[in-house]
């Protein structure tokens, strides 16, 4: 791709998997005011303050730095935009607007949404004046107290306890124009196999009328080489295709096109929609990419080999923006400085991460656990909500190649009584066959944490702070059956029901969590004095745990210190608490200590202890 048409088409586009020229974004400086008892109308509003978008008036980067109570909030802003040509729509996208939302257009309403963590847009042609400057007001309803919809981390206190942060209300996340056609390829889905060598790809357009005679064009290139270059009918106003590559034979050509953390390899791709004349009515760039991810007995599996995760706990937050990164360099570094401290995936916590991130993750290399933030009521209402987003999140996301797991339900959040309650069991059951059913490329942990229901991977979290103690519990000479059925980790069963677990992969996905500090107001779940007693705990518990033959993989926690949580291994700055390299040996361990198949997850590129790789 052209330096020219990567300004068009990938600087900074906020759907990175779906991208098309002529876009604009309204990040910046708006008119703001809070509502805090969501009593006003629109004409009331008194444009008290400035607000910088995407950054949420509870963060410091948006300028309001206001943590208090408020119902609801009001932004405006002015931008520049033209009618279009009759052939022609403009489209104002949101990234994620937390949690219920309305947006006028020159006082036209377009719209409203609710949902806090996934993208919508509203089509605002016939709302723009003739003259180029359109005015735009969007409020946001957000009650902090209602604890029915799915808020991850959001405390519902007024200042922050325990585990719980700040409060995200309103915009969080890009908001911006696009002009698109008419007719026009409206979503993607990429999938690919190994065992056919082949990538899928799922197109749905946008027409009114019939479909007679459009037809998608797709290109599919690696580098300077190009690999498929195929043209389908549209039936139905969709496209189901798979296109077959040569198969390279020897697996040294085979893992040369293969994505992974070791060489995360993309394919760049061109679709265009056609007239049946053949002239192109949309054009967008994508990317896709050739990766499996499975599951054989107690390993997990990437692109046919065992592969031992080494995973992080990742919260996704930053000091002076909270859930919104600062840009895209701050996910850079995140992933550069995770892979320098010897980590081949995270964990995302309770959030569902910006896609920009998970573009840097497909293009720099790094496995993602998603995870659907929970709600902490069961009612109608809450699994209502969650469930309705939780399947946007599926869509949005699902053509990653980075993303390995997905987890709807955390440490039985929002399902309180699931060990007595017949109701919460199917219900965490049914989120399992659900995400199953809209993507059964990949596995699904229902519950991680412990009380298992329905699962493909088994996830414990344990904090025992003593390494031996955490080696004799998980030694693999112990009977996995006894261990998943008489442990109890935070005084919770490990599985509940029926079902058999005796056969899955198990993972620690929680473990760790010392902190660096002595003040009672901070937290972790045990204490190291100075930087060096941490690092020795560290080196031990990653020696424990790497010891731990039956385990498929693990999760430190974690990443960062994030607000009270002095847990990390770097700071809520991502200053490292003790040497990057000396995190790195203990993450991995010595040479020659792990079998083969935990070898084939080793990050063999030299980084150094800024993340940096030289083949980057």
């Amino acid at each position: 791709m052209t330096s020219e048409e990567l300004d068009r088409y990938g600087r900074g586009y906020p759907r990175p998997q779906l991208r098309r020229a002529e876009w604009q974004s309204l990040n910046g400086t708006w008119d703001f005011a809070i509502d805090a008892t969501s009593a006003r109308g629109r004409s009331d509003v008194e444009w008290t303050h400035k607000i910088v978008v995407p950054f949420s008036p509870e963060t410091e980067r948006s300028g309001i730095a206001n943590t208090g109570f408020y119902d609801a909030c009001w932004y405006r802003t002015r931008f520049a935009c033209t009618r279009p040509a009759p052939d022609k729509r403009v489209l104002l996208h949101f990234g994620a607007v937390d949690w219920r939302c309305t947006v006028w257009i020159n006082d036209v309403k377009v719209g409203e949404h609710e949902g806090g963590y996934t993208p919508f847009h509203f089509d605002i042609t016939d709302a723009l004046v003739e003259s180029s400057e359109q005015v735009v007001v969007v409020r946001a309803e957000d009650d902090p107290s209602d604890l029915e919809k799915p808020r991850g981390k959001q405390d519902w206190q007024l200042d922050p306890h325990s585990i719980w942060y700040p409060r995200t209300t309103g915009i969080w996340q890009t908001v911006w124009t696009e002009v698109v056609p008419a007719v026009r390829i409206d979503r993607l889905v990429w999938t690919s196999s190994l065992e056919r060598w082949e990538c899928g790809l799922a197109a749905w357009i946008l027409c009114e009328g019939p479909d007679c005679g459009l037809k998608v064009s797709v290109s599919l290139a690696c580098g300077d080489k190009l690999l498929a270059r195929d043209v389908y009918e549209v039936v139905s106003k969709e496209v189901h295709r798979r296109m077959a590559f040569s198969d390279p034979g020897i697996d040294d050509f085979r893992n040369e096109l293969l994505w992974s953390p070791r060489n995360p390899r993309l394919l760049e791709a061109e679709i265009r929609l056609l007239s049946p004349a053949g002239e192109t009515i949309d054009l967008i760039r994508s990317y896709t990419a050739l990766r499996a991810v499975s599951l054989e007995g107690d390993r997990f599996v990437l692109n046919g080999r065992p592969y031992f995760l080494r995973m992080a706990l990742d919260q996704g937050y930053w000091p002076d923006s909270g859930l919104t990164a600062p840009d895209d360099n701050a996910f850079v570094r995140d992933i550069r400085l995770a892979r320098a401290m010897g980590f081949n995936g995270v964990r995302k916590h309770q959030k569902v991460e910006d896609p920009r991130f998970l573009y840097w993750a497909d293009r720099l290399g790094i496995l993602v656990w998603e995870e659907m933030p929970s709600a902490y009521r069961f009612t109608r209402t809450a699994i209502t909500r969650l469930t309705r987003e939780w399947e946007r999140v599926l869509a949005r996301d699902q053509s990653h190649p980075c993303i390995v797991a997905w987890v709807p339900i955390n440490e039985s959040w929002g399902v309180p009584n699931l060990p007595q309650s017949a109701v919460e069991r199917h219900y965490v059951e049914a989120l399992y066959h659900l995400t199953k059913t809209f993507d059964a490329t990949r596995p699904v942990v229902g519950n991680d944490g412990w009380e298992s229901v329905a699962t493909d991977i088994v996830g414990v979290h344990d904090y025992e702070s003593n390494p031996e103690r955490l080696r004799h519990r998980y030694h693999g000479d112990r009977m996995l059956p006894h261990v998943l059925h008489q442990e109890r980790p935070g005084g919770r069963r490990l599985v509940v029901g029926e079902r058999p677990h005796a056969d899955h992969p198990v993972v620690l996905s929680e473990f760790g969590g010392v902190k660096l500090s002595r003040d009672p107001s901070t937290w972790g779940y045990s204490t190291s004095g100075d930087s060096e007693e941490l690092a020795r705990l560290y080196e031990r518990l990653m020696e424990a745990v790497r010891s731990l033959g039956m385990l498929a993989g693990f999760c430190y926690t974690q990443f960062t210190d994030t607000y009270q949580e002095a847990n990390g291994l770097l700071d809520a700055h991502r200053n490292p608490k003790f040497p990057i390299a000396r995190i790195r040996a203990a993450t991995i361990g010595p040479p020659g200590e792990a079998p083969i198949w935990f070898e084939n997850a080793l990050e063999e590129r030299a980084i150094d202890d800024n993340g940096n790789s030289s083949q980057e």
